[in-house]
């Protein structure tokens, strides 16, 4: 007779996963709270700075919402006249690359965590995003771990992107499907 098995936590072990110093981190998670996660603060160059400073790479132009969360900074790239709305969770446990002219509208999610459940320890997994030039991500949209999506793709409203976004595609629900190409007018 087979015994059944079960998730048992203390058997988790990430200690081969290190995303920065624990100075480092402490430090972030302050200007992270007094500065980005703070609805009352919404001024992008000054943000802008601070990212650049913990080692994030950022275009110019780039315009960034009150209430929005980032993990690890030095894990993170942004190109030119990128737009990321309130309350964005950019929860970068691995490196999130975001092209020129990128929207991710209100409430979006970039996860790059997930675990293994099918094993007792249920170990992290860690997969990088990429997010091409022209992408649009709308509002309360999640991609995740490993995801990359093609320039000018886009994934609409409430929709989960769990594979790869083709170029031009414009993609819809949990998960994300492929509905037609988008045309882009001058």
């Amino acid at each position: 007779m087979n015994e059944a098995k079960s998730t048992d936590l203390s058997t988790f072990n990430n200690s081969w996963y290190n995303p920065g110093s624990p100075v480092r981190r402490a430090l972030w998670y302050v200007i992270n709270v007094a500065f980005f996660l703070n609805p009352l603060f919404p001024f992008s160059s000054l943000k802008c700075r601070l990212l650049r400073l913990f080692g994030a790479k950022i275009g110019k132009g780039v315009v960034i919402k009150p209430r929005v969360n980032i993990k690890h900074p030095w894990m993170l790239s942004i190109g030119d006249h990128t737009w990321i709305g309130e309350q964005a969770w950019i929860d970068n446990l691995g490196q999130v690359t975001i092209g020129k002219n990128v929207c991710l509208s209100q409430g979006v999610m970039l996860l790059c965590g997930n675990h293994n459940y099918k094993k007792a320890s249920f170990d992290l997994i860690v997969g990088d995003i990429l997010l091409e030039d022209g992408v649009w991500i709308g509002a309360h949209s999640v991609v995740c771990p490993g995801v990359s999506c093609a320039a000018h793709s886009i994934l609409s409203v409430n929709s989960v992107a769990t594979k790869n976004l083709e170029e031009l595609g414009i993609y819809q629900g949990n998960p994300a499907q492929y509905l037609r190409k988008r045309n882009i007018e001058s």
